[in-house]
């Protein structure tokens, strides 16, 4: 598989608090094009083959905010070469490089993982669906339940408002805490 090379990568998930890269500057960005959506079925990272969970990817239409990190040009192929591997599992994701309008204004062309429609893992779920798996599921990475909130919280910090995964957040916190 080809590695696209880019001298930032956009986070919409799991990267945004647990970028497990070495970056110069981490700024807030927003993609246009596509949104962010627990639509990746997930039987490792958190899910079993069992009990699968769901993960974000994103999808076609709208527009995502995330967070773009500028990467060290020295450690970049390395860099990249970890999130392939992080992400590129069972090939659920297209890299692809997007461009990235930053807060300050500037735009960029980021790395970023997009949803393979065409994978059996690429599922359209209701929300009810989402957050049974949510709540239930576990994975090699922990509970599915702590990545949607680690996301919401991470979002939240940087003044970001997701309202979709605001409700998912706040019914499982009802759940959890009844």
């Amino acid at each position: 598989m080809e590695i696209l090379l880019s001298d930032w990568v956009f986070g919409y998930g799991s990267l945004i608090w647990n970028p497990e890269i070495e970056f110069v500057r981490a700024e807030l960005g927003r993609v246009h094009g596509y949104h962010r959506a627990f639509c990746i079925r997930s039987a490792h990272y958190r899910g079993t083959p069992q009990a699968p969970g769901v993960v974000l990817g994103l999808d076609r239409g709208g527009s995502c905010v995330g967070v773009a990190f500028e990467l060290n040009r020295a450690t970049r192929r390395r860099a990249i070469e970890h999130l392939y591997a992080r992400e590129m599992l069972g090939r659920v994701y297209v890299p692809t490089l997007a461009t990235v309008t930053l807060a300050r204004g500037a735009q960029v062309r980021a790395l970023t993982f997009v949803a393979n429609r065409d994978h059996p893992d690429y599922q359209k779920l209701t929300e009810p669906e989402i957050l049974a798996r949510l709540a239930r599921s576990s994975g090699q990475r922990g509970p599915n339940r702590e990545y949607a909130v680690n996301t919401w919280h991470s979002l939240r910090e940087r003044g970001v408002h997701d309202p979709r995964l605001g409700r998912l957040v706040y019914a499982l916190e009802r759940q959890l805490h009844g």
